[in-house]
């Protein structure tokens, strides 16, 4: 049966995720090091654990509202404000499958077809397809290894036109480790304002900084107001498969978004929302621990690569490095597909993240040391070999 007639142009000429099709191949790889995905190697602080097992023993398996539980959107709120200084009301709180839904839910209740979204590149793989999806125009905005991958207004204002409705930012930076300085977001917010564009900011890594702190854009003056921001519980808590996320916006967006949600979700699992009220209120060591875990492991990853030639901007923050591999003649693609070849190693080719990311690898540190000096010891032969 052709089955091509039934399909959407949409679904079609969606582009698939560069890092997965990677992820494919190194799991169809026997005795693989993988440094391909970025997954917590932690699992989920035993608090949570019990708290979700408690909920599930006590048959606390309904529905909650669309919104979340009021509890959750409570504690949100709370650390929100004692962390980046944002006072959301539970009112403009509401809970995801993953922030991932959050940028799906954002986008489809901001743009109307042909309205552009700018995006730094390199950046997340979703940014792009998920502005495709909604039919949007996702217009790249460059950063550069030389500065850090930071995102500056003079870049923006080369690609912003009378149709941008939003800029779609996450930082610290996936696939970067870039951050913003509080004076960047403050360029940036005042960009947005001067073109009277919205903001989302994808703050998922927020909690994994190491030089300098987090700030999110939306405690700037006049910026609440025009920013919608996402966070979640995977990273920060080793919650990855148990879809935990929230967006936080003006009350009337998060109204649109309910609208959608109710229909396409209608609202996080009931366990996992318990479970989330535990982490956020009681495992703030654990996020402490797994800051200087990572911290160490960037340290060592970052001299390793330096010890190969290669250029690298520092990560400050999420958990991966994304080094320039140019000086070994071979594009990011065939970097990565020999890697995997000859040594079993497996990264992400940095054109899967965007046009800038050409001729470099993204490396995620969120594996064991062990598992780290491995994969440098096997790159550092693999380098030595293409030398000779």
């Amino acid at each position: 049966m052709d089955y091509q007639q039934y399909l959407s142009h949409r679904a079609l000429n969606l582009p698939a995720s560069g890092i997965r099709k990677f992820w494919e191949l190194a799991m169809a790889t026997e005795n693989v090091v993988s440094l391909a995905i970025g997954e917590p190697d932690y699992t989920p602080p035993q608090a949570v654990l019990d708290e979700m097992k408690h909920a599930l023993d006590n048959q606390d398996t309904h529905y909650t509202s669309n919104h979340g539980l009021p509890e959750l959107r409570t504690a949100i709120s709370e650390w929100y404000n004692k962390h980046y200084h944002v006072n959301y009301d539970i009112s403009e709180i509401m809970l995801t499958i993953g922030a991932s839904e959050g940028i799906d839910l954002a986008l489809r209740v901001l743009l109307n077809d042909g309205d552009e979204v700018l995006i730094p590149d390199p950046s997340y793989v979703a940014y792009k397809g998920e502005v495709l999806l909604n039919n949007g125009v996702p217009v790249m905005v460059p950063t550069y290894l030389k500065e850090g991958f930071a995102l500056t207004v003079e870049d923006l204002e080369k690609y912003v036109t009378p149709n941008t409705k939003a800029l779609l930012m996450g930082f610290p930076s996936n696939p970067t480790g870039a951050i913003l300085s509080k004076e960047q977001l403050q360029a940036i917010a005042d960009f947005a304002i001067k073109h009277d564009i919205m903001v989302i900011s994808d703050e998922i890594y927020s909690v994994l900084t190491y030089d300098a702190d987090h700030h999110s854009i939306a405690a700037l003056p006049n910026m609440k107001k025009r920013t919608i921001t996402l966070n979640g519980f995977s990273k920060a808590y080793a919650m990855t498969g148990l879809r935990i996320g929230y967006l936080c916006a003006p009350k009337l967006i998060i109204d649109m978004c309910i609208k959608i949600h109710q229909y396409s979700i209608v609202a996080p699992a009931t366990p996992v929302q318990r479970a989330a009220i535990v982490a956020i209120r009681d495992c703030d060591d654990s996020i402490k621990a797994m800051r200087e875990e990572y911290h160490g492991r960037r340290d060592l990853i970052v001299t390793g690569l330096q010890e190969m030639g290669f250029t690298v901007a520092v990560p400050q923050g999420a958990f991966y490095v994304y080094p320039d591999i140019s000086s070994t003649g071979l594009s990011d693609e065939e970097f990565a597909i020999q890697l995997l070849q000859s040594k079993k190693v497996a990264v992400v080719p940095g054109s899967a993240f965007g046009d800038c990311g050409k001729n470099k690898i993204r490396i995620s540190y969120a594996s064991s040391r062990e598992t780290i000096q491995t994969a440098l010891r096997l790159m550092k032969e693999f380098v030595g070999e293409l030398k000779n």
